[in-house]
């Protein structure tokens, strides 16, 4: 089949460049044989690792690595689309036109008669009406149905609770999600004096579960939270690090003491440095 060299090497031409390129490397006879060999489930676990390291570069607020990371993301969806395209199924044309569509479809309010004057909230319950109606027509009529199973944990639990919140499944008050809290820790310590390990798992999903919704109530999302004390706990255990490697230490040589004031002085610093003190 080969492919048009003109179009691969022409740095203006854009998305057809793209597809072009994607097209030769999955020829069966001129390509990549590690690109022919993939399938959409082999596939799907780097476009999840892409999706993450966009989030990554704008929580760096590096906009070079987000234009890299943003190619590397729609890169996914072509090879998506290309692998559709040769089962014949769909073609990246159909996917454009799909969320063009979707996109107008969801903003009567832009592209319809609908009145803009309308609170942030207002517009979220008329999108869930919205999507609601696309569910019912897909025959996923469910309040969760469509809420996808490979998402991070605590997201899904998030998008769950908040899919079910607008049907009006909730707590009425903050202060219910806190009882519920000090009940399901109580459980949880309950269970903990058998070192019943499955039971152990199953109670400590309780308390994550109602920790994503009382953040929820909090207008806090538990998956950015989490992100950013992984960055934080990162952050100050390099520092460790560095300041050990000062006198020729490593972790591994220090006492549990010398790390944790070293982390204490982390702490300093970062509060410090929040102030703007030098």
């Amino acid at each position: 089949m080969g492919y048009d060299k003109n179009l691969v090497t022409d740095r203006s031409a854009g998305m057809p460049r793209l597809l072009e390129i994607m097209r030769a490397l999955r020829d069966p006879d001129t390509g990549c044989p590690w690109d022919i060999e993939q399938d959409f489930k082999s596939i799907a676990p780097y476009s999840i690792e892409e999706a993450y390291e966009v989030a990554d570069a704008i929580e760096r607020e590096d906009w070079e690595d987000l234009k890299s990371e943003l190619g590397d993301l729609l890169l996914q969806t072509v090879y998506h689309t290309q692998m559709a395209s040769e089962a014949g199924y769909f073609t990246f044309g159909d996917v454009v036109s799909a969320i063009s569509d979707k996109m107008v479809a969801r903003h009567p309010h832009v592209f319809g008669e609908a009145s803009r004057d309308k609170s942030a909230e207002q517009q979220t319950a008329d999108w869930e009406t919205i999507k609601a109606a696309e569910r019912a027509g897909k025959e996923k009529g469910g309040v969760l149905d469509d809420v996808a199973l490979a998402l991070p944990a605590l997201l899904r639990a998030l998008k769950l609770q908040k899919r079910a919140a607008r049907v009006g499944f909730d707590w009425p008050d903050i202060r219910f999600v806190l009882d519920k809290l000090s009940e399901e820790i109580s459980e949880f310590n309950e269970v903990a004096q058998t070192t019943d390990q499955d039971k152990m798992e199953d109670e400590f999903g309780d308390i994550l579960f109602v920790l994503v919704n009382y953040g929820r109530h909090l207008k806090l999302d538990a998956e950015q939270a989490l992100r950013r004390a992984n960055a934080k706990f990162t952050r100050r255990f390099a520092y460790i690090e560095q300041q050990l490697a000062k006198t020729g230490k490593t972790p591994e040589l220090s006492t549990l003491e010398e790390m944790d004031e070293l982390w204490n002085a982390a702490k300093e610093l970062e509060k410090r440095a929040a102030k703007g003190a030098p």
